[in-house]
């Protein structure tokens, strides 16, 4: 498969796939990089796609970065993604994975992408950063007065709480389908059932799947729904 590694802006990113005139954005999600978009871009080659994944800050090539994968540093690099992005392709889609899909929630509402693709998104962060405040015994009272506390699964940090708390999900317009694991424990399946029902996606049900897919036969699973939807 052709793939050729590029830059953004700083951003290390690779274009996937036989020159075509339209493409799938590809955005990661947390733990990942820009390689490991080569399934998705297969499988997007197939029916007439090239694709381009990008590392976000603190990911892949970018790993050493003091600059944070925060919401903001997300959002910027997504823009600027995107601006690469509608000046080669003139037909634009989206793939966006876990914290990817957060990113693009609160970067891209107003894109007019053809189609989008969620694999286990963060739909709703607020649910997620008031779970985490549960797991680990963590106040309102106690996030504002120390800023950031550092758990075992990311920093809770009260800028970020309060940017959450400022802007939830409002308008999602693009034609969607979701991935969900049925054992996922980052995001409950009533959280994924009101996005999917507010917003007219697509929503398919692995049962015995979690947040990351990574068990035995799981990457099947995955492959047969982006053949699928793509």
């Amino acid at each position: 498969m052709i793939s050729t590694r590029i830059e953004i802006n700083g951003i290390p990113a690779i274009v996937w796939g036989k020159p075509s005139e339209k493409a799938y954005i590809h955005v990661h999600g947390k733990m990942s990089r820009k390689e490991f978009a080569a399934d998705f871009a297969a499988a997007a080659e197939e029916k007439g796609y090239q694709t381009i994944s990008f590392d976000l800050p603190q990911h892949g090539e970018r790993h050493g970065e003091t600059r944070r994968c925060d919401i903001w540093n997300g959002m910027q690099d997504l823009r600027l993604i995107l601006d690469y992005a509608c000046g080669r392709w003139e037909h634009l889609s989206l793939f966006a994975c876990s914290l990817g899909a957060y990113f693009s929630l609160q970067t891209y509402a107003d894109i007019p992408f053809e189609k989008c693709l969620f694999h286990s998104p963060i739909a709703d962060m607020e649910y997620l950063v008031k779970q985490m405040m549960l797991w680990f015994d963590v106040s309102e009272e106690r996030l504002m007065a120390e800023g950031e506390i550092d758990t075992p699964v990311d920093p809770l940090r009260w800028d970020y709480y309060q940017y959450i708390l400022a802007h939830p999900v409002e308008q999602w317009d693009i034609p969607t389908c979701i991935l969900y694991g049925g054992r996922d424990d980052l995001q409950s399946r009533e959280v994924i059932t009101r996005f999917s029902e507010r917003f007219g996606c697509t929503l398919t049900v692995a049962e015995k799947c979690g947040h990351a897919f990574m068990e035995e036969g799981d990457a099947k699973i995955v492959r047969q729904w982006m053949r699928e939807h793509i």
